[in-house]
């Protein structure tokens, strides 16, 4: 398990007075990525039109390019505005296999200071039932407190 009041320090310290996006996405998934061997792949897709995602900063193999908000777990992540903590993809309607390891997945909504949903962060894992409340609950955090500046 990770050692969460750690991670938030760290990504604090290393993102101090920055608002930039793209940048703070870039940190924040290397540091989540690299912080449990659970994490396959971590990473953002970016909210770039109505109703649609696209891949951004990521760690892992290649991730799929274009999500709309109608399909797979990052879509219903942006859509409903809320988590989703699914213990098995395959057991999940729409799932969209964009790696062939993935059995669970972890995908937080992120808002910026105007309460703008500006991406999904998607933690995907090859183990079946890997993520929990708790996971769910510390990184809702950590992405509140990184990205409240983002305009």
């Amino acid at each position: 398990m990770i050692d969460y009041p750690t991670l938030a320090k760290t990504v604090s310290a290393l993102t101090e007075g920055e608002d930039d996006p793209v940048a703070l996405m870039a940190t924040l998934a290397c540091e989540v990525h690299h912080a449990d061997d659970r994490f396959d792949w971590t990473g953002f897709y970016r909210v770039v039109g109505p109703e649609l995602l696209k891949i951004g900063p990521y760690q892992g193999g290649h991730g799929c390019l274009v999500i709309p908000f109608d399909r797979g777990v990052c879509g219903a992540a942006a859509r409903t505005r809320r988590v989703q903590l699914v213990p098995d993809v395959d057991a999940f309607p729409g799932h969209i296999a964009c790696a062939s390891s993935t059995r669970s997945e972890l995908v937080l909504p992120v808002f910026n200071g105007a309460g703008d949903l500006i991406a999904v962060f998607d933690i995907d894992s090859d183990q079946r039932d890997a993520f929990k409340d708790e996971d769910a609950t510390a990184l809702t955090e950590i992405l509140q407190e990184t990205f409240w500046a983002v305009k």
